[in-house]
């Protein structure tokens, strides 16, 4: 029996660990997949049930790592495991400066011991030897086990690259050179250990959103309850004081409030809140108690879903940062082979093989690839941890990469340029039956839908006090309306399209219908097999950020900008005027929306698809990236889009586009900058004019600027 695992690996904190772990755990019998997590610090084996947690663990300490099953009882980290690293580090530091100070004081002065040529320092005090030895094991504590593991597997790391360089110094005199290489080194993974983690620090502090605690009514005896939100059901009646996070999702009963839902929707302004609203965990409530039906469990909530999603997305990486790393599985051993030849072949032609040999081991310190592959994962996590702040939940890097490339931009017009609220204007009955007749019917037919206009219908209806009588046999027609039996007769209902394919349409209906268009109202007919009923219109307003959002996009280099809608000409045109878009196309049945999009993608290549997430879904999955607007309250929106804009905040979607490119442009900077340094010591080493100080600077330098460049990203 297959079966899947989630491993929780310690250490893992760069691509080089994931590597290592395919390495040993990718290759046991049994094993089919595995994925990684790099931002939680897991990995997730299917495999056969033959390959136990004790298998798993034995391979990944073969990569120099450890890897414990994650469950209820897994055991927690040690003191060892959260502060070794940190302690050997500061250790190894304190050894060097003992034994520097030592040979300073030995030779009474700094130029001797700093100025040492490449055959070897002179003499050294035996308790420098003895601090420089201790600060090179110290150093190299959590990296040997993982140089033997690549050796082992015939697998050269950065590991294997800075051990060989340590103990190449060791062996020609350079002491102080060997510990300081050994000591740089595991500061720089410190530090990048360091970077990972301000990132998981970022995610889990969206967990710490909901509070631990609710309290509710007992559905038995209305006393007040108060227990862990796990334990919630569904369907109670929770309390909510001023002041307090809101536990769960819902729906309120009773009372009034301001709500913050910032760290959700990334909305910056309070939300009125008062019976009959969504509420959602996580969110604050201002100043009044309020009380609300929960409608969701606490595993299920908006909340938790943006944490789960925010977690997978670091496993849809990047093209760029597959690139990266393609890049640097083959840039390690050809830098290792490039090493070999320098400390071999010119010495054979020229001599000089101390100095020649010190020369390959500085090209072994700079060659090692920690701060190119560190600076791809770094800023994409920072990245899409940033845009979670701010309400645009992206699902992984290689969404935020499109995004940064979009050229052109098809919009849905009902409820994204448009507030998607529209309210019945008018009822113009026909064949005698009156504004009542017509409206129970429209309202019958849409009793079961939640489209804006079905809602608006049903609005009318209960304003108006009609009476709505049951419908039997309820059938969608796709991109046009609904049919059913009312009262033991079988009516339609749906847009202009289907009055004239129903045959039902004489000149005045037409007349009528095409003035009540052009005015910039949406028409739906009513009607049975024989005749038209009766007219509906109804009409939705722009949103007051549709405008400067579409100025927005076309500021970002955005070329085209087009409005897609099922509605009728007249309203699309005036819709689309008011928005700004370069062009509209009307009257869209979900396949010709679809072909819409492709003929964009034909056009510009990469295109985003902007909608509700549902009915837009087949146009949203053929664009480079489908983006779902206002998806808080809707499930099938977070699972469809490769974005979310959690707020129904159209200015969301120019920021998006402006972060992806600050994102992408921080990241090709890290990987020219990187590569660029390297070239440039290089470059020297190869002409005799680099030291192992200056290499291990260089590196150590590059690493600790890329990831505070990257990191600076989570301002968003």
């Amino acid at each position: 029996m297959i079966l899947t695992q989630i491993y929780v690996v310690r250490g893992m904190d760069c691509a080089e660990e994931v590597e290592a772990l395919k390495a040993t755990v990718g290759r046991l019998p049994g094993v089919e997949r595995l994925d990684f997590n790099l931002l939680n610090g897991t990995m997730t084996v299917t495999a056969d049930e033959a390959v136990t947690a004790a298998v798993v663990d034995e391979a990944a300490r073969r990569a120099g790592l450890t890897a414990q099953r994650a469950n209820a009882d897994a055991l927690p980290e040690s003191f060892w495991q959260r502060r070794g690293r940190f302690l050997t580090c500061a250790a190894s530091a304190t050894a060097l400066a003992t034994g520097f100070a030592v040979q300073v004081g030995a030779c009474g002065s700094l130029r001797p011991v700093l100025t040492a040529d490449a055959t070897g320092g002179g003499a050294v005090p035996a308790i420098s030897l003895l601090a420089y030895l201790t600060s090179m094991i110290l150093g190299g504590w959590h990296v040997i086990p993982k140089a033997v593991a690549a050796l082992v597997s015939r697998r050269p790391d950065m590991n294997l690259l800075m051990t060989v360089a340590v103990l190449g110094a060791a062996a020609i005199g350079q002491w102080l050179e060997a510990a300081s290489v050994a000591f740089l080194f595991a500061l720089a993974l410190l530090l990048e250990s360091w970077s990972v983690g301000q990132a998981r620090h970022a995610i889990r502090a969206l967990t710490a959103l909901a509070p631990a605690q609710a309290r509710y009514l007992c559905p038995h005896d209305g006393d007040i309850l108060e227990k862990p939100v796990t334990e919630v059901p569904v369907g109670v009646t929770v309390i909510v004081g001023p002041g307090e996070r809101i536990p769960l999702d819902g729906v309120v009963l009773d009372g009034h409030t301001t709500v913050d839902e910032a760290p959700i929707t990334g909305e910056s302004r309070p939300v009125d809140k008062a019976a009959g609203a969504e509420v959602f965990a996580g969110s604050i409530n201002n100043e009044g108690a309020f009380r609300f039906r929960a409608t969701k469990l606490a595993t299920d909530t908006t909340l938790a879903r943006i944490i789960r999603m925010v977690e997978e997305a670091q496993s849809r990486r990047a093209p760029l940062e597959q690139w990266v790393d393609r890049f640097a599985r083959y840039y390690t051993p050809a830098m290792l082979a490039v090493a070999v030849v320098v400390a071999v072949v010119p010495p054979l032609l020229v001599g000089h093989w101390g100095a020649w040999f010190y020369d390959s081991l500085v090209m072994l310190v700079i060659a090692c690839p920690c701060a190119l592959v560190i600076s791809t994962p770094v800023g994409i996590v920072a990245g899409l941890t940033a845009a979670a702040r701010k309400g645009v939940l992206i699902k992984g890097g290689v969404y935020l990469e499109a995004a940064a490339r979009v050229k052109a931009v098809a919009i849905d017009k009902t409820g994204t340029l448009t507030r998607g609220q529209p309210d019945v204007q008018d009822i113009v009955p026909q064949e005698g039956h009156s504004r009542e007749d017509v409206l129970a019917g429209a309202a019958a037919l849409e009793s079961l839908n939640d489209h804006p206009l079905a809602r608006a219908i049903r609005r009318k209806a209960v304003a108006a006090g009609v009476q709505i009588p049951e419908v039997r046999d309820l059938r969608i027609i796709p991109g046009k309306g609904v049919e059913g039996f009312v009262k033991g007769r079988l009516y339609w209902l749906g847009s202009h399209r289907l009055m004239d394919e129903r045959g039902a349409e004489t000149p005045a209906l037409h007349a009528e219908a095409e003035r009540l268009e052009d005015a910039g109202h949406s028409v739906i007919a009513l009607g049975t097999a024989d005749h038209v009923c009766g007219l509906l219109t109804a009409t939705d307003t722009l949103r007051e950020a549709a405008a400067p959002a579409v100025r927005d996009l076309k500021r970002h280099g955005v070329q085209r900008v087009v409005m897609l809608t099922g509605d009728n000409e007249g309203t699309a045109r005036a819709v689309a005027l008011a928005a700004g878009v370069d062009a509209y196309r009307a009257e869209l049945l979900p396949e010709d929306k679809l072909k819409a999009v492709h003929d964009l993608v034909r056009e510009f290549q990469h295109v985003a698809m902007v909608g509700d997430g549902v009915n837009d879904a087949p146009a949203m999955a053929a664009a480079t990236l489908g983006v779902a607007m206002g998806a808080a309250g809707t499930d099938a929106a977070l699972e469809t889009a490769d974005v979310a804009l959690m707020a129904d905040d159209l200015t969301r979607l120019p920021w998006l586009i402006r972060h992806a490119r600050r994102v992408l442009l921080t990241i090709q900077t890290n990987i020219v900058f990187a590569l660029g340094l390297k070239a440039a010591v290089m470059v020297l080493a190869l002409t005799g004019h680099a030291t192992l100080w200056m290499a291990i600077a260089a590196d150590m330098g590059a690493s600790l600027i890329v990831v505070f460049w990257s990191l600076r990203l989570l301002r968003g």
